[in-house]
């Protein structure tokens, strides 16, 4: 008996709850602050990946929304039979006439196809009016700034202030009479001058004012009204900590083709007019510039009467070009380059040469800024055949990296009405990178080991929410 009761007491003595009841206040304790510290490393943890779980959520967003944004929107448009009769005197005189193209039909003001590219007022994408359309990219419409008012940025770019995380919006601003400086003159209106709009999430655009103005009584100043300003772009200098605008500088009969330079030292404004000329001796009309990811900067102009590109490096303080200078692709008649970079590649989408119709865009690519370039073919995706070979009814001008989002784009371009210069519209649409290119090299008739360029047609589209916090 007594056996049996030291043999229960043993094993009472030995189980994990009895030890700890049993235990001393040393033993307790360190129980509790295990426990402590068990949770301030859950803590710490938890505050530790905040930000990744946030990075992942906008990353898994983006993915969703970039899926969306690159499936094929096609556009069933019916476009009215041509208008009006030939009398029988003239049919006799001249013979048939040959019908009015679509593009004719979108240039002609009085046209029902016209009025399909340019939709009235009311449907005017507008930041003041919060609801479903809120964010939303509606590329042709009416597009109003903070204020209520037409943007007036035409043939434009973009610049991202890292200091203000602000991204501004310079471009020509044409809210004056559309007219013709003589009977086979190109519509124009006069020069009043650049137009800056501030936005931190590039959809909400609040005007900054007129930064760089035309010159209204001195008539040999090349920002005389009577002359042009055209394709203003702003890179910001990082040794020099001034922001210095390029432009194309031009008669009325476009026969001066340069360069103009201003600076500013700060990104609103005003900027202070230096001078015009002729890179490296050459004629210059459409250009732009480009900043690499080391500081360099770069122009691209169209040259020898837009026959071909011609590009070189910009001095350390960008106010000149250096005497380096390539010419690419030769002969093509290309004009509008919008350039940008990704993954160590440039690539660039230009225009052809057709005043203010618009006509098929081309995507090029290169493993040096400088060259060669090679074409890669039309980079228009939806829509519907028309709509592709007229780069959507409008012309390049910009594409803007999506800080945040890296491998997005959003693709500048102008809807351009020289019935109304003032009623040109944006249209801007995602851009991707990847998949096979659809043409071979110019010169060996291979495949490029680039990837494909790709201009999403959507009627409405938006980024992904909130995309601008994690720029």
């Amino acid at each position: 008996m007594v056996e049996t009761a030291r043999s229960l007491a043993v094993a009472v003595n030995s189980h994990p709850v009895v030890r700890i009841l049993l235990g001393s206040r040393c033993s307790v304790s360190l129980i509790v602050w295990s426990l402590v510290g068990c949770i301030l490393m859950i803590h710490f943890y938890s505050l530790i990946h905040q930000k990744d779980r946030e990075k992942i959520h906008i990353g898994s967003s983006h993915l969703s929304v970039t899926r969306e944004l690159e499936e094929v929107e096609e556009e069933s448009l019916y476009f009215p039979p041509p208008r009006g009769k030939r009398s029988p005197h003239a049919l006799k005189r001249r013979g048939p006439r040959k019908p009015p193209s679509v593009i004719d039909e979108f240039l002609d003001e009085s046209s029902e196809v016209h009025a399909l590219f340019f939709p009235h007022r009311k449907s005017a994408v507008n930041p003041n009016k919060k609801g479903n359309d809120s964010m939303y990219y509606y590329p042709g419409r009416l597009w109003l700034d903070t204020e209520g008012n037409p943007i007036q940025a035409h043939g434009g770019g973009i610049l991202f202030d890292e200091r203000t995380e602000t991204y501004y919006w310079y471009g020509e601003n044409k809210d004056g009479p559309t007219y013709q400086a003589h009977r086979k003159g190109a519509a124009r209106v006069d020069i009043i001058g650049v137009s800056c709009y501030s936005s931190k999430d590039l959809w909400e655009w609040t005007n900054e004012g007129i930064v760089l103005s035309g010159e209204e009584t001195n008539a040999s100043h090349d920002l005389h009204v009577s002359n042009v300003l055209e394709r203003p772009k702003v890179i910001y200098n990082d040794v020099s900590d001034r922001y210095v605008m390029w432009m194309h500088i031009d008669d009325a009969n476009y026969t001066k083709a340069s360069v103009g330079v201003a600076v500013s030292d700060s990104p609103t404004g005003p900027f202070t007019y230096l001078y015009s000329f002729r890179p490296h001796g050459f004629d210059s009309r459409d250009m732009t510039v480009f900043k690499d990811d080391d500081g360099k900067a770069y122009l691209i102009y169209s040259s020898e009467d837009n026959s071909e590109l011609h590009i070189g490096p910009l001095t350390d303080d960008y106010f000149n070009v250096t005497r380096v200078m390539r010419r690419i692709l030769v002969g093509q008649h290309r004009e509008a380059p919008a350039l940008f970079k990704y993954q160590g590649t440039y690539y660039m989408i230009t225009s052809g040469c057709t005043g203010w119709a618009p006509n098929r865009a081309l995507a090029h690519a290169a493993e040096s800024i400088m060259g060669p370039w090679e074409t890669m073919g039309n980079p228009c995706i939806g829509g519907n055949k028309i709509f592709r070979s007229a780069t959507f009814f409008a012309q390049s001008t910009y594409v803007v990296p999506l800080l945040g989002l890296p491998g997005s784009f959003i693709f500048m371009a102008d809807r351009w009405n020289p019935s109304e210069l003032r009623d040109s519209r944006y249209v801007w649409l995602p851009l991707t990178v990847g998949g096979m290119a659809d043409e071979p090299l110019e010169y060996n008739f291979g495949f490029p080991l680039w990837s494909r360029v790709s201009i999403y047609w959507h009627r409405r589209w938006r980024l992904p929410e909130g995309w601008w916090r994690t720029a």
